[in-house]
């Protein structure tokens, strides 16, 4: 796989059933071709799958890779709001993650089905199902009390176009502050990653090209879908940010309210924009959610993030993976 080859330290994929294939399957297909690197979910859910079913997944990856399996859970945010659903809560989170680290460990776990609670394990481990080597947890975290889930659960941090450093600082203080009154070392938590898009200029190239939009263009529609999902986010942006979202619901054909909403904003999401939205990738989002500048400005940015304690980049290619993989690599080097 290229990735490996280039030296990356993680290849991920997306649990988001009506928009991506099955990640296990793809996952599965990756641990196969080879040997190194890590490979995650990015994210799963509680409700997306229940703890027995996604621990199965988990486990049954680690037998094809044995403690190369990166498990991101989350509250569902994109997954559930493409089925034009709520995302579950931070309490649903905890017990999900607790549930999958139990059993992912060979341990017993308690099982809740409405009133009935059994407590359930693997009851067959072996060649397909490898619960002795560890599996990494990370959480996917915006704001404090996903940060805190995090903490409690001696577990890493995963965000969405999270490049401000001094917002990653916050986190990485909620999930710190949480382990306090638990058994785990003050010092004790996971990797933390960051999903971004990269696009790195050539010599007097305008930073907001129809190129460096492309590149970055759907982390871009990804908030405005958001936005134009939830009018609580949109009331948050800025003017123009509001105007952008009103336009792209007058593009898709529906309004904020409408109960079939998703069926509208979510087709290729997160796939490579096109031509005719490029007008609504704004400067002020490129430059929020992806990295976009000369190398020199590139290599600021990231020093920044990993000062404020970011372990690795995930860039989603869209537009040359092979040459944008190859860009990130060589900036790392």
């Amino acid at each position: 796989m290229r990735a490996e080859e280039l030296g990356f330290g993680s290849f991920w994929v997306n649990d988001t059933p009506m928009v991506h294939g099955d990640p296990f399957v793809a996952l599965s297909l990756c641990a196969k071709a080879t040997r190194r690197i890590k490979l995650g979910i990015g994210v799963t859910s509680p409700a997306l799958r229940s703890a027995p079913a996604a621990a199965s997944g988990f486990a049954s990856l680690n037998s094809l890779a044995p403690g190369r399996i990166i498990c991101g859970v989350g509250t569902g945010n994109t997954a559930r709001r493409t089925l034009g659903m709520p995302p579950t809560t931070a309490a649903a989170l905890e017990r999900f993650t607790a549930a999958l680290q139990d059993l992912c460990a060979g341990r017993p776990t308690a099982y809740r089905e409405g009133d009935q609670v059994r407590d359930i394990r693997f009851l067959h481990t072996g060649a397909h199902v490898n619960t002795t080597d560890p599996i990494e947890f990370v959480v996917a975290a915006l704001g404090p009390k996903a940060a805190a889930v995090a903490g409690r659960r001696g577990a890493g941090l995963i965000s969405f176009g999270l490049l401000d450093p001094t917002a990653w600082q916050a986190l990485h203080d909620a999930s710190r502050q949480a382990i306090h009154g638990t058994s785990r070392a003050p010092g004790s938590h996971g990797n933390s990653y960051v999903v971004t898009a990269l696009h790195l200029l050539h010599e007097n190239e305008d930073p907001h090209s129809d190129a460096a939009r492309d590149a970055t263009g759907h982390l871009v529609l990804s908030l405005l879908d958001f936005a134009a999902d939830t009018p609580e986010v949109a009331e948050q942006l800025g003017p123009d940010e509001r105007a952008a979202v009103r336009e792209l619901l007058d593009r898709r054909g529906t309004t904020a309210t409408a109960p079939d909403r998703y069926t509208k904003l979510y087709p290729n999401y997160l796939g490579r924009i096109a031509p005719q939205d490029r007008d609504l990738i704004l400067p002020s989002l490129m430059n929020t959610l992806a990295l976009v500048g000369t190398r020199d400005d590139l290599l600021t940015r990231i020093t920044a993030l990993e000062q404020a304690g970011i372990d690795e980049l995930l860039i989603q290619p869209v537009v040359d993976p092979p040459t944008e993989m190859a860009q990130l690599a060589e900036l790392l080097a």
